[in-house]
């Protein structure tokens, strides 16, 4: 898997590395039950720190796209059609967010107000 992170973009590393392997899921050049690689290994690859990839693991499992099994790895999860109705829908709402100027922190300040939470 190649994956590009720039260090001078304001968007931090672990976000672009979950953003670029959120896209492949979604565009389904990583499919189900694919194999991501080893923390260690891809933090190396990228000259990060390991616990930088691991939040970007992290926030892709807490996402519902990938599951991690001890011995096993971390591995791309399926989805219900469900999920991807509102992946498409979040897709369409970062596009129009970056479109506005919106960053990442202002498009999520917009959803926790629509949500009615602050947290």
């Amino acid at each position: 898997m190649i994956l590009a992170v720039d260090v001078t973009s304001p968007v931090p590393p672990f976000e672009q590395i979950r953003e670029q392997i959120a896209g492949r899921i979604a565009d389904g050049s990583l499919a189900t039950g694919s194999r991501l690689p080893p923390i260690r290994q891809l933090a190396a690859d990228l000259h990060l720190a390991p616990g930088t990839v691991a939040r970007a693991y992290a926030e892709l499992e807490a996402a519902g796209l990938v599951e991690t099994n001890r011995g096993k790895g971390t591995r791309v999860r399926a989805t219900r059609a469900s999920d991807e109705a509102v992946r498409r829908a979040a897709d369409a709402f970062v596009a129009a967010a970056r479109a506005q100027g919106l960053d990442a922190a202002g498009a999520v300040a917009l959803l926790r107000a629509r949500f009615g939470t602050s947290t």
